[in-house]
């Protein structure tokens, strides 16, 4: 009498070409239906794993005999184990439960946070289904310290406490220097289209206005105004003023020079080489100020910039500003803006700053980026960046060195 039979088979070994065409072959002969399958190679080692349903004597299976034979010429194991029909009847039922991404950032990636970020995802009562590395083979010697390791879990089940993993997950990444992103896997995230940017501290690693009032001679009292606005103690407008006033009597050539020696932040041009490559939309939404931003705009093929514009009269600022003061309110209202125009979904935005004028914006966007940020804006953001470049947002966004310039 013929049986329905289940059966997971596991082989593995050294990895070569052809090795998966053959075995499924041997499967096509005997009609086997495949119910799952997946593949893995690490370091020329292949672990392919198939699930299959058998219509068989289930004496005398030819196709596990024939399976055998080829693996043992093919210089792999095999193993065959069973799946009782309830317990895989159990296993399609869970296919409702919701799908997470888990994303792991460092310059190096080590067992201790590997640890620590599983154990959690055990405590969540989630279960991992699949682990990716998204960046390059890491070299040994790393004199320069610019090397960077990304590594993906894909993860499924009912989360317990989201509140409690994110904490657990910033703890862990102050502790053992890593970033861990923690994004729901649902079709906006593989479709994002529109990356919105801060500019100072983020896209540059200065703040503009400290740079002039250095050479206005104000440069102290500018840089504590500003730390305290970005720490979010006072308010932005009346800080903005503040500082702007400051600078009366600068000359603009100054502006050029400051202009053109801009430190771009670590890993910028890489980002928006192929954000560029791959079509999306890019904006600065700043509280600096336009001349800066057009500059960055002409350099790295930025799509849109809203930032302040300084009041020049006779080659010189008059301390005051023209039109309305970009603050924290208002990036978000460009990006929502932006967002219509290009006909893009709120949900595909991406947005990425350090101040707590960023705020408003990343927390509206459906990837919101605190890029080496403040204590008090990490903890306010969905994700953060704080131990490698500013193209960790490519990581977070799901691509992998092998498609990126």
């Amino acid at each position: 009498m013929n049986k329905r039979e289940i059966v997971l088979i596991n082989f593995s070994g050294g990895d070569k070409p052809g090795l998966t065409s053959s075995l499924t072959a041997i499967l096509a002969q005997h009609g086997v239906n495949i119910l799952d399958i997946g593949q893995a190679v690490i370091h020329d080692n292949l672990s392919l794993g198939i699930l299959v349903e058998l219509n068989h004597q289930k004496q005398d299976s030819p196709v596990l005999k024939d399976l055998l034979f080829a693996a043992y010429e093919m210089n792999l194991s095999v193993k065959f184990s069973p799946i009782n029909p309830d317990d895989y009847q159990h296993w399609v039922s869970q296919q409702g439960k919701d799908r997470f991404i888990i994303t792991i950032i460092a310059r190096k990636i080590t067992a201790q946070q590997l640890s620590l970020v599983t154990d959690e995802i055990y405590e969540q009562g989630l279960n991992i289904e699949k682990i990716n590395r998204l960046t390059g083979r890491v070299p040994l010697e790393n004199t320069a310290n610019t090397t960077k390791s990304s590594v993906e879990f894909s993860v499924r089940g009912n989360l317990k406490e989201t509140r409690k993993m994110r904490s657990k997950f910033m703890e862990i990444a102050h502790e053992t220097g890593c970033d861990i992103a923690f994004q729901q896997d649902n079709i906006y995230r593989r479709s994002r289209r529109l990356v919105c940017f801060d500019m100072d501290s983020t896209l540059i690693q200065t703040e503009v206005i400290v740079e002039l009032a250095k050479r206005a001679g104000v440069g102290d009292e500018v840089h504590r105004i500003t730390e305290s606005a970005m720490r979010g103690e006072i308010d932005f407008n009346e800080s903005f003023i503040q500082r702007v006033a400051l600078l009366e009597g600068l000359d603009v050539a100054v502006m050029q020079e400051i202009a053109d020696t801009l430190p771009i932040t670590e890993g910028a041009e890489r980002l928006f080489r192929n954000l560029r490559k791959y079509g999306f939309k890019t904006a600065i939404l700043s509280g600096g100020f336009n001349y800066f931003g057009r500059h960055l705009q002409h350099k790295l093929g930025i799509d849109y910039v809203f930032a302040n514009e300084l009041e020049i009269v006779d080659g010189k600022l008059t301390g005051r500003h023209l039109g309305d003061i970009v603050n924290g309110e208002m990036k978000a209202e460009w990006l929502r803006k932006i967002a219509f125009k290009e006909d893009i979904h709120l949900e595909q935005t991406v947005a990425v700053g350090d101040g707590a004028n960023d705020l408003p914006m990343i927390n509206i966007a459906g990837l919101g980026i605190a890029f080496h940020a403040k204590p008090k804006v990490k903890e306010n953001a969905q994700q953060a960046i704080s131990t490698i470049g500013l193209d960790a947002v490519l990581y977070l966004m799901g691509f992998r060195d092998r498609e990126i310039e």
